[in-house]
């Protein structure tokens, strides 16, 4: 062991001999492993070792593809057999909802260019795997690559091919201490410290603890798991193949083959957590006892769809601990605040994960950005509040219960649940307002006056439609209400304030008293931000942008910051409402004396809205006139109701985000993770109009390369598509002539205009207006169009107040 490298990776599962191999693959040869133990000690000795295509966030199911292709590479390049047994596998669907969801998962592979997958019948699916039962099957998905492979034998490949390309592994070596430098980290071990400029946290069971040694409180627990293999089955030995790996989700089961036995593996609904501060440092190779009478309800399912497993025993019982976080992806990423610092854990599908999972945060380390979009596992999705260790366990255990449940687009679950609240939270609930969640916060979605109202989850247009139509049309004719809380605020001031913003947006800055749209890129040209810029004239700027970005954006602002720059975060301090519609100036001249009327759009300035002095700024999403108003978190409650009082003669409704989901569709208005996104450049989103390209900013040099370049293969395009009782949400695919054009990247019904509507990127020579496509929702195909920008109001004479 030496005294320096590069890089230190402490944990020696999966992920963390990943995460070496990569980074020694990629040209850093001076990097360690350091194990307390041996390597596969904790989770991935234990694990069930399958694979398989999918996963809710596409980006993650492409990092999963990757892993799947990468086994046999480092296979050959360690000389180490990961034994893979490649057997194909299906996913089975007992509903008439699940088999909709599934053909539309289907849809989705296509859509990101993974082609080995198809859907199958029952009766396929029991010729297949002959040991199952298909009582009750509608429908399963095939893919070619699932399977298994040896776990124990995975982790030495990674760790033999990083070898390989120089790394060094350090087993039977706990760490006991890190201690941040001004070079970065001192890894005090008990073989001596280590001093290293990268730290990366790929501990497992033990990931807490070593997120506390730097001060961080990661949102990860393990819960137990269980899985059984069988005594040799009859049935079995008589075939002359390897039956392939199957996960009944009405079931809460996955199988696969082990020897001439079955690997039964269980996600129970009564799920239980283990040792939430992290495992005992002397734990590694033990399990816990099974427990029966927690899983009979799933055991007796899992019997049934396998017959012959009444006819045998089981050989072995595992019920062993997997690391968790909220969402069931993993945390990786830089923390913000611990340069250096960085997470590879809460990866509890290793086996599949674990080689994407290594790429990307390798790429991160060595050139500052994952080639991939990786936000739907970047440690950043969370804030301090994730830390909770109620939220934790709540969470956690409502992801683990849910894993082969299926939740639908427009259902609210329910753990760690409210915790953020705006303060006329209350009044709106008494008005009927319908909640979701986004970053803790609740924010609403739309009024539902019958106290009696629940909204059916469903894949298609549920029974809030006509609730969100009206919405729609209060906004479009006379004037709606809408609780803004649920945006970021960042306070940016001091003399170096209006040069670091010049830097870091990508646009020109507004003059004194107005606002801008602002994007924002990284060195290598990509969006990180569709931001908008507020200049008060006082010296004081705010930046705006989305409430779940946070974390994110604050940790990009201080790895960017410049001195004599003060940035706050304000979101929590700072809430309001907004107004849209053409009644909206008439509800603020009732409360004003100031000159409201005599704000252009895109000005901001300060204005006493009744007894509150706030913030006004006139911008709008919805394509109508409207005004933003910002007050403090205390003057809310009074906000709201000054609001309610001035415009209940103008038609005033109060509205909720999926009214405004609408109403941005009909101006062909993108949003970040759909149509803006860290993977697409500002050229392939139309972001670029944005950009001043006379001045210095980062990312400008990749940015005018593709400008000066051949340019984007690919656009975003508004869609009209012949929907009935579904529309298109993200992901589908859109085929012209039969070959894949492109996705959506968002979609939903327009009600002002009365046609179902997209927003896509497709490749540019089908983007041309008038093409004629079709796309796939939930199942089914529809004709679609490529129509022009802002199908309502295109001349955008109407939040323009022009009339």
């Amino acid at each position: 062991m030496k005294s320096h490298y590069r890089a230190v990776v402490i944990g020696g599962g999966v992920v963390g001999a990943s995460v070496l191999y990569h980074l020694a693959k990629f040209g850093w040869k001076d990097v360690c492993l350091i194990e307390r133990n041996i390597l596969t000690a904790g989770s991935s000795w234990h694990a069930a070792g399958g694979f398989h295509a999918l996963n809710a966030d596409p980006n993650i199911a492409s990092l999963q593809a990757y892993t799947i292709d990468l086994l046999s590479e480092i296979e050959r390049e360690s000389g180490q057999s990961v034994g893979m047994h490649m057997t194909g596998g299906m996913t089975l669907a007992g509903t008439p909802d699940r088999w909709e969801w599934l053909q539309s998962a289907y849809r989705t592979f296509q859509s990101i260019g993974i082609d080995d997958v198809r859907l199958i019948t029952p009766q396929e699916a029991g010729e297949l795997n002959p040991l199952m039962s298909t009582h009750g099957i509608l429908g399963g998905m095939w893919a070619d690559r699932e399977g298994y492979v040896d776990t124990t034998g995975t982790v030495h490949a990674y760790a033999g091919a990083a070898k390989k390309h120089g790394a060094e592994v350090i087993e039977h070596n706990r760490v006991l201490e890190l201690i941040q430098t001004a070079e970065g980290w001192d890894v005090v071990t008990e073989k001596g410290t280590i001093h290293t400029e990268n730290v990366i946290n790929a501990a497992g069971l033990w990931a807490k603890q070593v997120g506390r040694m730097a001060g961080i409180e990661l949102p990860v627990s393990p819960l137990n798991h269980h899985y059984l293999i069988s005594d040799t089955i009859p049935e079995l030995e008589a075939l002359d193949k390897e039956v392939p790996l199957t996960v009944d989700l009405e079931g809460f089961t996955y199988t696969r083959q082990d020897q001439k036995g079955m690997l039964l593996g269980i996600y129970e609904i009564d799920h239980e957590h283990w040792m939430m501060d992290g495992a005992p440092w002397e734990y590694g190779f033990e399990l816990q006892q099974e427990d029966t009478d927690r899983i009979e309800r799933e055991l007796t399912l899992g019997f049934e769809r396998y017959p012959a497993l009444q006819n045998v025993g089981v050989k072995t019982w595992v019920n062993g601990a997997f690391t968790f976080a909220p969402d069931g992806n993993p945390l990786v990423g830089p923390v913000r605040g611990k340069p250096g610092y960085w997470c590879a854990c809460g990866v509890m599908a290793g086996f599949l994960q674990g080689g994407g999972v290594g790429k990307s945060l390798a790429e991160w380390i060595i050139h500052g950005e994952p080639e991939a979009d990786v936000f739907g596992m970047d440690v950043a999705r969370f804030g301090d509040y994730a830390g909770n260790k109620r939220f934790i366990k709540e969470t956690t255990g409502q992801f683990y219960t849910r894993r082969f449940v299926m939740t639908y687009p427009n259902e609210q679950l329910p753990a760690g649940r409210p915790l953020k609240k705006a303060a006329a939270y209350s009044d709106m609930t008494a008005a009927g307002c319908q909640w979701g969640a986004s970053w803790g916060l609740e924010v609403p979605l739309y009024f539902a006056p019958d106290p009696e109202f629940t909204e059916t989850p469903t894949l298609k247009r549920s029974n809030a439609f006509n609730l969100v139509a009206g919405e729609s049309k209060a906004v479009r004719e006379a004037v709606g209400l809408l609780d803004i809380s649920g945006f970021s605020r960042f306070e940016v001031s001091g003399s170096g304030a209006e040069g670091w913003l010049d830097r870091i947006m990508a646009s020109k800055l507004p003059e004194p008293g107005r606002a801008k749209l602002a994007p924002m890129l990284s060195p290598e040209g990509k969006l990180k931000g569709d931001l908008t810029v507020f200049n008060w004239g006082d010296g004081t700027w705010w930046i705006m942008g989305s409430y779940y970005l946070r974390e994110w954006h604050m940790r990009w602002f201080t790895d960017h910051m410049d001195d004599h720059v003060i940035l706050r975060d304000i979101a929590d301090a700072t809430v309001g409402f907004s107004l849209s519609g053409p009644n909206s100036l008439k509800v603020l001249e009732k409360l004003t004396d100031g000159p409201i009327a005599d704000l252009p759009f895109m000005g901001c300035g300060t204005f006493d809205v009744g007894m509150i002095r706030a913030k006004v700024g006139r911008l709008s999403v919805s394509g109508e006139l409207g005004y933003e108003i910002h007050c403090s978190a205390a003057e809310h409650i009074t906000l709201r109701e000054t609001l309610l009082t001035a415009g209940a003669d103008l038609g005033m409704k109060e509205i909720g985000f999926n009214a405004m989901l609408s109403l941005r569709l009909e101006k062909s208005f993108g949003i970040w993770n759909a149509e803006f996104t860290q993977g697409y450049t500002p050229s392939e989103t139309g972001m670029d109009r944005w950009i001043d390209w006379d001045k210095d900013f980062v990312g400008k040099k990749a940015a005018l390369a593709e400008r000066e370049g051949n340019g984007p293969e690919r656009t975003v395009v508004t869609l009209e598509i012949d929907a009935t009782d579904a529309d298109a949400s993200g992901f589908e695919p859109i085929w012209k002539g039969g070959n894949l054009a492109g996705f959506v990247t968002s979609g939903g019904y327009g009600h002002s205009v009365g046609k179902s509507l997209a927003m896509a990127m497709i490749d540019k020579g089908a983007a041309e207006v008038g093409t004629e496509l079709s796309v796939h929702i939930v199942g089914a195909e529809c004709a679609a169009r490529v129509i022009e920008p802002s199908p309502y109001d295109p001349e955008g004479k109407a939040m323009r107040g022009i009339s």
